[in-house]
């Protein structure tokens, strides 16, 4: 999962990607890197860190221009390292930087087919560099001198015959502008804007609306599945879908835990649907436990706070902060590494004994992944004095990895594969454990946008949208499980 944005403005827009990217450090804290445009020639700044650490004031002064792409990274295969940060840029045809939010799982067989086919070579494990070329070569057979929309929008329709997987992507070409597009099934969010001038209408693309309202830019829209939005120079708006086939099959874990709660997804407000989550838990734990002894509901900061409130609300108990967060310790959920997250997490919260002391406590958290963190949590709970410990999850148990673009394990590291509720519990050392179901999660989602065909529910149902074979998941497990990025570390 990444954060992406471009902008073609009336001024330097350096300060401005800044920004956004610090509003969508949360898709990403493992690098960042921004991309601008002076004159026709391209600046690049990149390294591991976060957004405020990577920008120094001698770096900003390099990113002179009135366009700009920008990305915050967060690694979904290996270590983390410098050379996979984004943008990337090649310098064939025009000079093209791509920033990409997604993943490919049929990368290893494009890196072949660039090097044997089209004479590209890959110089890292990133499956965004190999889209990257794929884009360029496409490219490069369609254009003459000169780039015109037909040239860019065939390559875009090339990519999307080629590429399977997930991408939402924005690119930036010296002296003509921005294009952006989105895979077939929209499995990967991405929106964009515009901001009236007298000087001239400014343009912006990005993961999540969020960055668009900050800086005053209105929703145009999303980009729809298979379509490629194009920003010339000139401030030319161009759009095409470039597929033939196209459904829109949002990613449901971005509604549940990725993206911010007042961005909209898909005409989804993320923020309704996390309360329409609440709703329909409490319902379900109505069905299970009507005569159930629950004082109190406690949210795991801070993702499952919207759904904790109307949750309480419907079981007619009280809704308290029984934690507080350390706002400077990352999200555990990203980090690279099992030591680094069970590390965190005494660091990141601290329980208040007044909320807990003698009372039946309802712990509520937008999922349950590797259950580790779940596990340290209810021990927290029980240390400052809880009765009881109940655990609610605001989506179903996760079962299977997920290979659009979130870093969810190797089957064998999530703790509900294989495994019954009652099991689970019992390994979390709750006192009970509920989980949303599937059917009800889509519907608190889909209440927003009737149009959404389905969703890309892929970790809870072993359903994936673009097909995957077996062997892509023997290269996810190698790649993907704690010992391996421990050893790459």
């Amino acid at each position: 999962m990444c954060g992406i944005v471009g902008i073609i403005s009336n001024n330097d827009v350096a300060s401005t990607i800044y920004e956004c990217l610090t509003i969508l450090q949360h898709r990403g804290q493992d690098a960042a890197g921004m991309a601008t445009c002076d004159q026709g020639k391209l600046e690049l700044v990149k390294n591991n860190g976060l957004v405020s650490d990577v920008f120094s004031s001698e770096a900003a002064q390099k990113l002179k221009g009135k366009s700009g792409i920008g990305h915050v990274r967060y690694p979904t295969a290996g270590s983390s390292n410098f050379e996979e940060a984004q943008p990337f840029y090649v310098n064939s045809p025009f000079g093209i930087a791509l920033a990409h939010n997604g993943n490919l799982h049929n990368a290893e067989q494009l890196k072949e087919e660039l090097f044997v086919e089209d004479r590209r070579h890959i110089n890292t494990q990133s499956d965004s560099e190999v889209l990257l070329n794929v884009f360029a070569h496409e490219l490069q057979n369609a254009s003459g001198l000169h780039i015109t929309p037909e040239a860019i929008f065939h390559a875009v329709s090339r990519v999307h015959k080629r590429c399977q997987g997930a991408y939402a992507n924005v690119a930036i070409i010296p002296g003509y502008g921005i294009v952006a597009f989105r895979d077939p099934n929209g499995i990967r969010p991405l929106v964009y804007g515009v901001r009236k001038s007298e000087a001239g209408d400014e343009y912006m693309v990005a993961s999540e609306s969020i960055a668009l309202d900050s800086h005053n830019f209105e929703l145009i829209d999303d980009v729809a599945p298979g379509e490629a939005i194009i920003i010339t120079e000139d401030r030319q708006l161009i759009t095409k879908v470039c597929a033939t086939k196209t459904q829109l099959s949002p990613c449901v874990f971005e509604y549940v835990y990725f993206a911010r709660p007042d961005s909209m997804i898909d005409d989804v407000s993320v923020y309704k649907a996390r309360l329409r989550m609440g709703e329909k838990l409490a319902e379900r734990i109505l069905e299970r436990w009507p005569d159930h002894d629950i004082d109190v509901v406690i949210p795991i900061p801070e993702s499952s706070r919207v759904s904790a409130i109307p949750l309480a609300y419907h079981l007619d108990v009280k809704f308290r902060e029984g934690f507080i967060k350390n706002r400077y310790i990352g999200r555990t959920f990203i980090m690279p590494g099992q030591e680094q997250r069970i590390q965190s997490v005494r660091r990141k919260l601290n329980a208040v004994p007044l909320e807990f002391k003698g009372k039946n406590v309802l712990l509520i958290d937008d999922s349950i992944v590797r259950g580790t963190t779940s596990q340290q949590i209810i021990q927290m709970a029980r240390q400052a004095g809880a009765n009881k410990v109940y655990f609610a999850s605001a989506a179903p148990p996760v079962r299977y990895p997920n290979v659009y673009g979130i870093d969810m394990p190797i089957s064998e590291e999530l703790i509900a594969h294989n495994r019954t509720e009652e099991e689970i519990c019992e390994l979390l050392g709750a006192d009970g454990l509920i989980y949303q179901t599937l059917e009800d999660l889509e519907a608190a989602c889909k209440e927003g946008n009737q149009e959404i065909d389905r969703f890309d529910s892929s970790c809870f149902s072993n359903e994936y949208v673009t097909g995957v074979d077996s062997e892509y998941f023997n290269q996810v497990s190698d790649k993907r499980n704690d010992q391996a990025k421990k050893g790459n570390g």
